[in-house]
């Protein structure tokens, strides 16, 4: 595969790799929402009050469960919020169980705007609110979901080639289970020290897919980019190291399935990684059928 021209490859980039629900699950919206209908509801008496701060004190202290529900009216997914007023001073205010009066928690929805939003302004129901608010939280995972979208294309391309999950590929594989279950030692290799940087070795190194054929595994990686910046040229850089480490391995055989946009304008690191490491793809080599070719 070393024939190819790296910047043909690189043309081929998808510039999304987004499925219908990439940009708002709205399953999972409505699921967040229903959760704490009723307390949506309870608050809901405030709308156009006259007399707000006594009225969310009589219904904190009727209603304590209401509190959980606070933050999400400043569009944060929290239990804990800290506020740090004029004097410095700071405030630990738990959702979850009052750590505060309900006087504070009453300052709390003053300051913050939230008394003011439920008695002056046109909201014809919380329930609604707190509807547009999980959309707009649900944004801030896009990130994951793009992640999960191109391990489920990799994966149905593997499934195309023949093989059958549990059996001869896997998923989320450790290097304790490379051990323990396939006899893969990866001790020697630095791969630890490789991903010291990622968010990945805050947690046990894990590869994406492997594959098992009667001649090798397949270790593989994948990722998509839809954006430059600095990730890209740390992936790119790991992921030389690690083809290297890899190199001189005989049945073991490291892949690095990457696609998106965002590799345009950051391709040196790229190409660098592109001149050493063999099994390097992306969709477009996947649609043209090179896992059937390299799991042969």
């Amino acid at each position: 595969m070393k024939n190819r021209d790296f910047d043909k490859w690189l043309s081929t980039m998808n510039d999304s790799i987004a499925t219908w629900k990439y940009y708002t699950d709205f399953e999972k919206v409505y699921k967040n929402a229903e959760k704490i209908k009723t307390e949506i509801y309870i608050l809901n008496s405030l709308i156009n009050s006259k007399n707000i701060r006594e009225d969310f004190k009589k219904l904190l202290l009727e209603y304590p469960q209401i509190l959980k529900v606070i933050p999400l009216l400043i569009a944060k997914r929290t239990t804990d919020v800290i506020i740090i007023n004029d004097t410095v001073q700071k405030y630990y205010y738990n959702f979850k169980k009052m750590n505060y009066s309900i006087d504070d928690y009453a300052l709390f929805m003053e300051n913050t705007g939230i008394f003011d939003l439920l008695s002056n302004h046109l909201i014809a129901n919380l329930y609604d609110y707190i509807l547009g608010v999980e959309v707009g939280l649900d944004t801030n995972t896009r990130k994951n979901r793009t992640g999960k979208a191109m391990e489920t294309l990799v994966e149905s391309y593997i499934l195309q080639s023949g093989f059958v999950k549990e059996k001869n590929y896997f998923t989320q594989v450790s290097k304790n289970r490379l051990k323990e279950d396939f006899n893969i030692d990866l001790s020697n290799l630095k791969i630890d020290e490789i991903f010291k940087s990622s968010k990945k070795e805050k947690s046990e190194k894990k590869f994406d897919f492997v594959v098992k054929t009667e001649q090798k595994y397949y270790l593989i990686e994948t990722n998509f980019y839809t954006t430059q910046g600095s990730k890209l040229n740390e992936t790119a850089r790991s992921y030389k190291e690690l083809a290297l480490e890899f190199k001189d391995l005989d049945n073991i055989d490291f892949v690095w399935i990457t696609d998106g946009k965002g590799w345009q304008t950051t391709k040196k690191n790229l190409q660098e990684t592109f001149n050493i490491l063999d099994d390097i793809y992306n969709i477009n080599d996947m649609e043209n059928g090179i896992l059937t070719k390299l799991f042969k």
